[in-house]
């Protein structure tokens, strides 16, 4: 068995991380990303300041509410970058609790297995903008191998999984244009959701002044990502 990857945050009960679901989730540490808009950069930089949270005390949590939670999401920074992700998820389904993962996508092997091997229930992946080299390195932070997101992307839309696709949205990064030129590149998905930036405690201190698309633009252009997506356009 590979060393457990650390749990560095706990929330008992969530609404909002598996829509449609009760959820606990778990939070691990760092992350091959650095997204200027990331609002969990704590576990990404500076996860060694945060208390390890021991997976026993976890599941003696966890198992009180077995019968009225749905399972359990898997988020970070990056789950897919530790080797002992998959024995912490055999871990926790053996006490019966079903898995799903939030994830960047570049880890496609790591996702094929975990699908194909029925490790998981759910996958939401984040798309951080247009599949070209210029701009998704500009939403991730570094340089990203844009055929590791492309390959994640195709796996997923094999719909051997239940999976969502979600893109946090920044003005300054992410033009309206920009948005809806993510949307044709995953058109024939379930579904692409729009986050909207909070510029209170970003990765890079420059967002901070960044205003943020007003709720009823970015429902506006959720409208248009909508109808992209399932090809009404």
């Amino acid at each position: 068995m590979s060393k457990l990857p650390p749990i560095k945050g706990f929330i008992e009960t969530s609404l909002l991380d598996w829509p449609g679901k009760v959820c606990s989730v778990l939070f691990l540490p760092y992350c091959n990303f650095r997204c200027p808009f990331c609002h969990n950069h704590v576990l990404v930089t500076s996860a060694e300041s945060l208390e390890t949270i021991p997976l026993n005390t976890v599941l003696n949590r966890l198992l009180p509410m077995r019968e009225w939670i749905d399972g359990v999401c898997i988020s970070g920074g990056e789950p897919t970058i530790h080797p002992g992700l998959l024995d912490l998820i055999k871990e926790i389904r053996a006490e019966g609790f079903k898995i799903k993962l939030d994830t960047n996508g570049t880890q496609p092997e790591t996702l094929r297995h975990l699908i194909m091997e029925k490790f998981v229930d759910e996958i939401a992946m984040d798309v951080k903008g247009p599949l070209d080299d210029i701009s998704y390195s500009a939403c991730a932070g570094v340089s990203v191998p844009i055929e590791l997101i492309r390959k994640s992307i195709e796996l997923l839309l094999e719909n051997r999984v239940p999976y969502m696709f979600r893109t946090t949205v920044v003005p300054s990064l992410l033009p309206e244009n920009k948005i809806y030129e993510v949307a044709e590149q995953l058109r024939g998905a379930t579904g692409l959701t729009l986050q909207n930036f909070n510029p209170i405690d970003p990765m890079d201190p420059a967002l901070k002044v960044v205003a943020p698309y007003s709720e009823e633009k970015l429902t506006e252009i959720q409208e248009g990502v909508d109808e992209i997506i399932k090809g009404l356009d």
